[in-house]
């Protein structure tokens, strides 16, 4: 073994003493072994115990750890410590500008057990108000952790849109009488994005690859047979196919749809849509009515496309108002009042749901009995205030471990509607997991299931549990979904968005909004919605405040 993984080896041992408060003498001592081992002009590995104790800033006890490490590949003392910790927080400790003092906070302090998860509290601003961080400190590792997130080679479709939008505007840019558009995954609107799909409709397919090449748009740049990849800055794949123009839509049709979809398609033309001049001319030979680039996901709407009753899918400017959302009162950065005003001068919405953690999210600063009182007193001061809007009293209700709110019924029945959401222990078998969500779907004052996985993107899997059994169960009770529109989150996913409109189930687009421009995520949600098939006379949002009033008190009754 070279003496850098020693080295490492050893700093992980001091990072985890410190991180379980042992003897900071002890701490300190192993730290700078783990330093001077690292710099040390010879390999440590062959020496006998009695080098090894000689070597200044080793001694015996470090030497004889040094010699475990050797024999057996670790040391009992440092996977005594790894077994009491969670994967995740030893992962924290890899991050750049993060030492084990932050990560003991984060983890004890704020409950925070998973990279995800931080990255998540980091976006929600929670991080400045913990003891040792700032506004700098917390944005340097969200930094850290969008590099670590991007070495994988997939992004978040919202890290990456602007580039996206950036990338295609350059190619435009530098071809005249060209037809240039984006395809692919980004053009479908997934929630995840491993590649950016270019297609040229071009004159010159060889004079287009060689401006591609020698032009400065994309790095590391190699032909392929029938294409070009390359990739961006951040190392987003980018994949460019030219074609001649009368051959465009073809290439487009098939380089936007997924395999499934573009097959089922063309399988049912009657005749070869050969050189389309659109891409609607290729359904309609196939005797469809037009898809929209983000339903073409296998098979799921062609047939509703045959039959011409294809959703009139919602749009952003249908939502009338925004629900789930968190102030001042727990984890939330703006006042109540100040989002109530942004969303009615800004966003031009008619209402705001206020739903702030409750007492047993300790971590989120939950709200206590006496301060739901309190801060409902202030929701109706703000409504005799504030004209032409209306702020409704909500609460996101922690769902227990036994599927029970966590407010007696005399505080429930005070709130004008409830979101039930899931946020710790999400490690039970299935079974146990869907009866939990169960049980709280059927608490008659339930009234929207939060981001129901509980899944970060890229960080954190959804919680296991029977999905038609849970949306069963929300139709059986009136509960409406959220499709959480947090483009960490975006949960509901929209793999199941069908299902539930199948089964009446109703939809909610919520920002989960910590702070003002938190509000701005309802468009990844409408996005999200959008690709799951969601119109608008099934959105609860998209009601008006007239109509969403009777809906509450419906619901409470």
């Amino acid at each position: 073994m070279e003496n850098k993984p020693i080295a490492r080896k050893l700093r992980l041992l001091s990072q985890l003493m410190e991180l379980h408060d042992v003897n900071p003498f002890k701490v300190k001592s192993i730290a700078n072994a783990a330093f001077k081992v690292d710099k040390l002009p010879f390999t440590v590995a062959g020496k006998s115990f009695e080098e090894l104790e000689k070597i200044d800033g080793i001694g015996k006890s470090l030497a004889a750890k040094i010699v475990e490490l050797l024999d057996t590949g670790t040391m009992a003392e440092m996977e005594e410590l790894l077994a009491a910790t969670p994967p995740g927080v030893v992962e924290m400790m890899g991050i750049k500008g993060i030492g084990a003092k932050k990560v003991s906070v984060i983890w004890h302090e704020m409950g925070i057990e998973t990279v995800g998860e931080l990255y998540y509290a980091c976006n929600e601003n929670r991080l400045i108000e913990a003891k040792g961080f700032g506004l700098k400190t917390q944005e340097e590792i969200r930094k850290a952790i969008e590099f670590a997130m991007a070495s994988s080679g997939k992004f978040l479709y919202a890290q990456i849109e602007q580039e996206a939008k950036q990338l295609i505007g350059q190619f435009r840019d530098i071809f005249s009488n060209v037809l240039v558009e984006l395809a692919g995954d980004f053009r479908r609107l997934c929630e995840i994005i491993t590649e950016l799909t270019v297609v040229l409709g071009t004159r010159d397919k060889d004079i287009a690859f060689a401006t591609v090449l020698h032009s400065e748009i994309l790095k590391k740049v190699t032909i392929k047979e029938h294409h070009l990849e390359g990739e961006l800055e951040n190392g987003l794949k980018v994949c460019v196919y030219c074609v001649e123009k009368r051959y465009f839509f073809n290439t487009y049709f098939e380089k936007t749809g997924n395999e499934e979809h573009v097959k089922a398609v063309l399988a049912r033309a009657v005749e070869d849509p050969d050189q389309p001049e659109s891409e609607e001319m290729i359904y309609q030979k196939a005797g469809l009515e037009f898809i929209r680039p983000e339903l073409r996901e296998g098979t799921t709407f062609i047939e509703k496309a045959a039959a011409n009753k294809l959703p009139q899918l919602i749009n952003y400017n249908d939502l009338k108002g925004t629900l789930h959302n968190h102030s001042t009162w727990s984890d939330g950065v703006n006042t109540i009042e100040e989002m109530a005003l942004f969303c009615r001068d800004n966003l031009k919405l008619e209402y705001l749901g206020m739903c702030d953690h409750s007492k047993s999210a300790f971590y989120a600063k939950g709200l206590s009995i006496e301060r739901v009182l309190q801060q409902h007193e202030e929701i109706d001061h703000l409504n005799k205030k504030i004209s032409d809007f209306h702020v409704f009293k909500g609460i996101e209700s922690d769902i227990l471990n036994d599927g029970s709110l966590d407010y007696p019924e005399e505080i429930l029945k005070k709130f004008d509607f409830i979101v039930a959401s899931v946020h710790s222990n999400l490690k039970m078998n299935e079974e146990k997991a869907t009866e939990r969500l169960i049980k709280a779907i059927e608490n008659p004052y339930t009234t929207i299931l939060g981001h129901p996985t509980g899944r970060l993107l890229l960080s954190r899997n959804g919680y296991t549990f029977d999905h038609k059994k849970v949306i069963d169960a929300c139709a059986a009770n009136n509960v409406v979904i959220e499709i959480n529109a947090n483009p960490l989150r975006l949960d509901l996913d929209w793999r199941w968005h069908q299902y539930a409109l199948d089964k009446g189930v109703w939809l909610s687009i919520n920002p989960d909004a910590h702070r003002t421009e938190g509000f701005l995520d309802m468009r990844y949600g409408v996005l999200v919605a959008r690709k799951g098939g969601l119109y608008k006379e099934r959105c609860l949002n998209a009601l008006s405040l007239q109509e969403i009033t009777q809906v509450f008190k419906a619901k409470k009754k």
